[in-house]
């Protein structure tokens, strides 16, 4: 085994809220140290007095000091492979973590705690505080609260430690790591899981034979992966981890982007553990028109050219499903929104639902304003826009386009150097199919989307 032993100096104690000053890493093969990493860290925020009363680490000393961003390639691959080990380890790990998770990076190492192990191991002291247990077992500290000094004499500590624990079991079962609380299925191996970021993106499931079996989506991929195996489960929702023996993933910088991809890539797939949004072919529609008597129809039929269809649909009775319920919700004749032939009242005018207009005795002009204002909640209010979202990464746009009312595709720019124009924003969208389930997609979206995200035209 390969121990990275770590030790960090901070502006406090709250990983959420403060930043690292100093960090030492020495790199122990459980005989001695075979490589070694220290160095101050510009926190890019200011050092409170009382902190520098306590390391000796002023605003001074890491002006000129590097930032995290920029020696957080060394820390990685430093560690890669390697035990994280710290005397008070959640600390340490937790705030490196955070660290990483504020450059869009997903820090993860199995790791262990030498405050756990020594009472464990060098049980009956008082105080297990590294200072107090240093000086109980003789080990000098020089530089105490720097971080290569208290991260010396945690190499001394874990020194001792290994001699109590030759044969590294102990070590081996106080070893953790943050999949501990998951279940995995026989032959997955976990550290694949390391790479996944917390970001939006969609994600797919793959058997031994590397078939695609689920794909998802998240605004924080890694935590909705993870909960996949999590101990308690449906029976679909075991099967399906039983199965899982590969994962993959594509980034894509926001919600919107990950629901569309989700969608276009399940009916690409066809997994079999996804159920929703599998359909591929919508052979029906509902149309409008304006009858003889002057007032708006609505109906469900066979499409011959989807761009004519308010909405599409797989089949008849899924057709008629939805005119059902454009109708209930509108407060609309049912007569006027059939594809059946009705030659008296509908039944509605009967039980005081209806206003008339099956016979005349509501007047068009009346009835058209709700009739209009049910096709204007499945419509979009323009029918040529782009929506503009955040990207995959800091100096990125997505843009997705809506032509005619249809959806044409998504895509990237850099907004430092592509005019958010449409004429010039059209080259970088990739082309999508449109149907019934991107069209719901988009229109969800619009309900709380900020008119300075829309770029109509």
């Amino acid at each position: 085994m390969k121990f990275a032993i770590v030790d960090i100096e901070t502006t406090g104690g709250n990983s959420s809220r403060n930043k690292i000053t100093e960090v030492a890493i020495y790199i122990h093969d459980g005989e001695k140290i075979i490589d070694e990493f220290v160095s101050l860290v510009n926190p890019e925020c200011p050092i409170a007095p009382f902190i520098t009363n306590l390391t000796g680490i002023s605003n001074e000393m890491v002006e000129d000091a590097p930032k995290f961003y920029q020696i957080a390639k060394d820390i990685v691959t430093l560690t890669d492979g390697a035990v994280f080990v710290a005397h008070n380890a959640q600390f340490d790990y937790g705030f490196i973590r955070e660290e990483f998770k504020s450059l869009g990076f997903n820090y993860s190492r199995d790791y262990l705690c030498t405050v756990k192990l020594s009472r464990k191991l060098l049980p009956g002291y008082s105080s297990y505080s590294l200072g107090t247990l240093c000086q109980n077992l003789g080990i000098s500290i020089t530089n105490r609260h720097r971080a290569s000094g208290d991260a010396l004499a945690t190499v001394k500590l874990f020194e001792m430690i290994l001699n109590k624990d030759p044969e590294k079991e102990v070590i081996r079962n106080f070893t953790k790591n943050d999949y501990l609380n998951l279940r995995f299925p026989a032959g997955f191996d976990h550290k694949m899981l390391d790479s996944i970021p917390e970001r939006p993106g969609v994600y797919y499931f793959h058997n031994q034979d590397g078939t695609v079996i689920y794909i998802g989506k998240s605004t924080n991929i890694r935590k909705r992966v993870l909960s996949h195996f999590a101990n308690k489960q449906t029976k679909k929702a075991i099967e399906l981890r039983n199965t899982i023996r590969d994962v993959s993933f594509e980034e894509t910088g926001n919600e919107l982007i990950a629901l569309l991809l989700e969608s276009e890539e399940i009916k690409n797939n066809q997994p079999f553990f996804n159920r929703s949004q599998r359909r591929t072919v919508f052979n029906y529609g509902i149309f409008s028109r304006i009858n003889s008597e002057g007032y708006i129809t609505l109906y469900s039929e066979k499409v011959k050219n989807t761009e004519d269809a308010l909405i599409t649909a797989g089949s008849f009775d899924e057709a008629e499903a939805i005119l059902q319920r454009i109708q209930s919700r509108n407060n609309l004749c049912q007569k006027l929104c059939s594809t059946k032939e009705i030659k008296h009242a509908c039944f509605g005018y009967s039980v005081h639902m209806c206003k008339g207009a099956c016979i005349g005795k509501e007047d068009a002009d009346e009835y058209n304003l709700r009739a209009q204002k049910a096709l204007d909640s499945i419509q979009y209010s323009h029918q040529n826009f782009m929506i503009i979202g955040s990207g995959r990464n800091e100096s990125e746009k997505s843009v997705t386009h809506i032509e005619s009312g249809r959806y044409m595709g998504f895509g990237y720019f850099d907004p430092q150097f592509v005019t958010a124009h449409p004429e010039v924003l059209r080259e970088h969208i990739k082309p999508r199919i449109d149907n019934r389930d991107v069209q719901r997609i988009i229109r969800h979206f619009l309900n709380t989307a900020s008119p300075s995200n829309i770029l109509t035209y």
